[in-house]
């Protein structure tokens, strides 16, 4: 067992939800044992809500909108509260990143510098745009009088967050709505739960509102509950497409708004006039951050026929250096998936790559010495069919499949012959060819030279990668209604009516 647990960075109340300001003891008596996935071990066990926890849930926060003063604070009154959650996950910061080693395999040096970027960073830059966003808009009626677009709140929004990145994905979904006024009913991954309820300490311990904010841990079947509460208004979902389209037709039966931020199959368009050791060195170091277990990872890598073999052979060398181990060793650079689960699809993959034709370049088994914990070696294949299984769907492990191209044009073209369009990146030393080849391309994201994606600007994806965007002024609006306003002259009087 790590330090980290020895030290009591662990949730204080693993067995309760949080309900309407309090730590409420689950009524089902069903528990999810959480696991250190570097070696095996059970590390907390947290209660499994039922049902009628979700139902209470959902009454709180359902009676803090109706009812409570949260939705009725102006953004700025509301951005205090923000400023505080944001002052006290840095105080917690080491915590948070502990907690996601422990739980999802990340290495934590990079969990130590990442966190506070998805954290901190979240809430403080929301609680920026209270000053910047437009909530309330002035207009001239075409038959005269006063007129007022105005940006409400949606309501009450279930967070559903996955276990890859529970804690900046919590944040990411959590800070928007809360500024936006919205109440939430936060729904974290059995299997990595605790970084929720660290942040509903948080919310008790600066004074916000009782219901504002909830947390239930449940499976599957009690989720889907949550997902159709009639007293739901949205959903913001991250996690598999299979379960982002379920949760969609959910939502589209009783008119729920939905978010739905969902897989990836992103290309690396690797150039002629690129240095193939460069773009190796990057692409390396891309997929094994968090062991591949990232919807938006570059993992088809579509280069130049006669580059090919070149950059194959390159990339095998880079990713069978990447030291694998456990993720609180200073020298490792790729640590565990996240559970048996995951490590079991990674390998059915790789035997699907290797049966379907494809090259194995490196990698393909577990790391030598490591029988403990949840391994599997960084693998490269090359010679890839574009069409193939291991280059169609998402594997969520450190594989990387390399596709070759006649030229440019069919570089694009094999990119868009996906069903997802999350993320790419065009590595180019030509700044207007890179721009080119993105507006080209059928995904959210495009990064030059490399993986770079940006929160601060907006996230999401084309396709079957999702609907909607998260980060920035864009992933606010999904938390916010728009109402208009048509009156014979303007009040005089518009307090307390929050936006």
């Amino acid at each position: 067992m790590t330090k980290s647990v020895e030290i009591g960075v662990l949730p204080a109340h693993p067995e309760a939800s949080y309900i309407d300001g309090r730590w409420v003891p689950v009524s089902s008596p069903q528990t999810f044992d959480v696991l250190n996935c570097g070696t095996e071990e059970v590390v907390t066990t947290v209660g499994a809500a039922s049902a009628h926890d979700v139902d209470a849930a959902v009454a709180a926060a359902r009676g803090a909108f109706d009812s409570g003063p949260w939705p009725r604070l102006s953004p700025t009154e509301r951005a205090g509260y923000l400023r505080a959650i944001a002052a006290e996950l840095n105080r917690r910061g080491d915590d948070f990143a502990r907690l996601w080693s422990i739980e999802s395999g990340i290495v934590y040096s990079l969990a130590k510098t990442r966190l506070p970027l998805f954290l901190s960073g979240a809430f403080n830059a929301y609680a920026d745009l209270a000053e910047t966003f437009t909530f309330r808009e002035e207009h001239t009626p075409m038959a005269g009088g006063a007129g007022l677009l105005i940006r409400e709140p949606v309501g009450v929004v279930a967070a559903i967050v996955p276990w890859n990145g529970p804690a900046g994905l919590m944040a990411y979904k959590c800070a928007p709505a809360l500024l936006a006024g919205c109440t939430v009913v936060l729904k974290p991954p059995q299997e990595a739960p605790t970084s929720a309820y660290l942040f509903a300490e948080i919310c008790d311990a600066v004074g916000l509102p009782p219901g504002v904010l909830n947390v239930v841990t449940a499976d599957r079947r009690v989720s889907e509950s949550l997902v159709r509460h009639p007293g739901v208004d949205k959903v913001t979902f991250t996690g598999s497409t299979a379960a982002g389209r379920a949760i969609g037709a959910i939502c589209a039966d009783r008119m729920a708004r939905c978010t739905l931020e969902l897989g990836g199959k992103s290309p690396a368009l690797v150039l002629d006039d690129y240095d193939i050791g460069a773009a190796a060195k990057t692409l390396a170091g891309g997929i094994s951050y968090l062991s591949g277990q990232v919807c938006h990872s570059l993992t088809r890598v579509i280069v130049s026929e006669h580059r090919h073999d070149e950059l194959a052979e390159a990339l095998g060398a880079a990713m069978s250096a990447v030291k694998v181990g456990d993720p609180f060793d200073e020298t490792v650079q790729m640590g565990p998936l996240a559970s048996a689960r995951q490590r079991e699809r990674v390998e059915y993959y790789i035997a699907a790559g290797t049966a379907g034709g494809a090259r194995l370049v490196t990698g393909g088994g577990r790391p030598p010495g490591l029988d403990r914990g949840f391994f599997v070696e960084p693998t490269v294949f090359a010679n890839v069919d574009n069409s193939s299984v291991i280059a169609t769907e998402e594997i969520f492990g450190p594989v990387l499949a390399v596709v070759p191209a006649e030229n440019e044009d069919h570089a694009v073209a094999l990119a868009n012959d996906n069903p997802y369009g999350l993320n790419a990146a065009v590595f180019t030393t030509d700044s207007d060819r890179a721009y080119r080849v993105a507006r080209s391309l059928r995904t959210g994201t495009v990064g030059h030279n490399g993986p770079r994606t940006d929160f601060s600007i907006a996230f999401g994806g084309f396709k079957m990668s999702g609907i909607g965007r998260e980060g920035g002024s864009e992933g606010l609006l999904p938390f916010l209604e728009t109402k208009t306003l048509v009156l014979d002259s303007a009040p005089s009087d518009t307090a307390g009516f929050g936006n």
